[in-house]
């Protein structure tokens, strides 16, 4: 079904385009498919990514395919037709609802002439009929060994083909060291946050979460602040729309421990490029499993030295790129020392290819033409 130019029609379909890994993911594929020459349309129910997407030269089709609700369904034969419509050579489906619409009007097309059906398992799903759905396309791609471990782990009955592990990518036109510093970033944000004048910073990106570490860097800082008198602690990320009395909490543990004033909370930013670049060291301290981590090899292509706990995806990213920055899940006395260390050493980390955004799109291209040049399965 592929093109005689060699060019490619690629459908990702995901709930909505507004923040996340999912939608990050999306526009990361749609911009390099692009580059490529090749036909990039995304279906979601829109967001305000969409602008972004349709800019960088993708096309965007609004289908209300995220509702988690039997009324859903009624998209089943649109979309259908859509796909007939359009004759993509791959659709790409990015999350469970628009998963099972896509793959219940999909398995009703002819075998021999439908497109090659490809998902992305983005985390590590509930174990449920409904979840199997992301382990029931022609071809799955896990982000991460710890997300191929967990679907063959659960889902061995529903797989058609062994996962294929496909790194999430950093932009290094986004995220390099070469990349000249934003114009009087360091003095407006020194401006903003006194405190970080004359301060080597650590930095903890990610969402206020229990699971998340906030806790355990803050007991850090507090230790390491009787050793060092110019470290600062800065916590980058907002509390969910439920869940503000945590954010609470942290800075009432801040104060408990005697560091309220080594310790900046600045909610969500939209500048981490230079946040990176300023930092003396950056941590990842999620105590559960992650699918990923994506603010680890952002820091990394930053060449700022990260440490984490050895768990999960962001494990994966450190193992290969910056073992030195490991750390015993949950084990504070070796963060506390680790950090001690890197901060003498100050070892510059090198990020590996396999963890960038153009060897992510060559090997998912590879894919798809692996797929399309294979004769068609019957419906399952």
């Amino acid at each position: 079904m592929a093109r005689e130019t060699g060019k490619l029609k690629v459908i990702q379909l995901l709930p909505a385009l507004n923040a996340g890994g999912v939608e990050r993911g999306t526009l990361d594929m749609a911009r390099a498919l692009v580059r490529d020459g090749h036909e990039s349309i995304v279906v979601s129910s829109g967001g305000r990514l969409v602008q972004q997407l349709e800019m960088e030269g993708s096309r965007h089709l609004s289908l209300p395919v995220h509702r988690k609700s039997l009324t859903s369904l009624l998209q089943v034969r649109p979309l259908r037709r859509l796909i007939a419509e359009l004759q993509p050579d791959i659709l790409h489906v990015r999350s469970r609802v628009p998963a099972w619409l896509t793959y219940l009007a999909w398995k009703k097309l002819d075998p021999a002439t439908r497109p090659r059906l490809v998902s992305t398992a983005h985390g590590l799903y509930s174990i449920n009929r409904y979840s199997a759905i992301m382990a029931r396309s022609e071809q799955v791609i896990a982000i991460s060994d710890c997300v191929k471990e967990y679907l063959v782990s659960h889902y061995a009955a529903d797989l058609r083909a062994e996962p294929e592990v496909i790194y999430r990518g950093v932009d290094t036109d986004e995220f390099s060291p070469q990349i000249p510093a934003a114009e009087d970033w360091l003095e407006n944000t020194l401006g903003e946050y006194p405190a970080l004048r004359d301060r080597r910073w650590l930095l903890l990106p990610g969402r206020l979460s229990r699971w998340k570490g906030q806790e355990d860097f803050i007991a850090m800082i507090a230790a390491l602040a009787k050793q060092q008198g110019d470290i600062h602690g800065v916590i980058i990320g907002a509390a969910e729309k439920n869940k503000q009395h945590y954010a609470e909490e942290l800075r009432a543990l801040a104060a408990e421990l005697g560091v309220a004033d080594r310790i900046t909370f600045t909610g969500h930013r939209s500048d981490m490029r230079e946040w990176y670049r300023n930092a003396a060291l950056v941590y990842n301290l999620s105590r559960k499993p992650e699918p990923f981590g994506r603010t680890v090899i952002e820091a990394l292509a930053m060449e700022t030295p990260v440490i984490g706990y050895d768990i999960g995806g962001p494990a994966e990213s450190l193992r290969a790129c910056f073992p030195g920055g490991l750390v015993e899940n949950g084990n504070r006395d070796q963060l506390l020392a680790k950090t001690t260390e890197l901060l003498q050493t100050r070892d510059t980390p090198t990020l590996s290819a396999a963890f960038t955004l153009r060897e992510q799109a060559a090997r998912t291209l590879a894919l798809y033409q692996r797929l399309l040049a294979q004769k068609p399965g019957a419906a399952s």
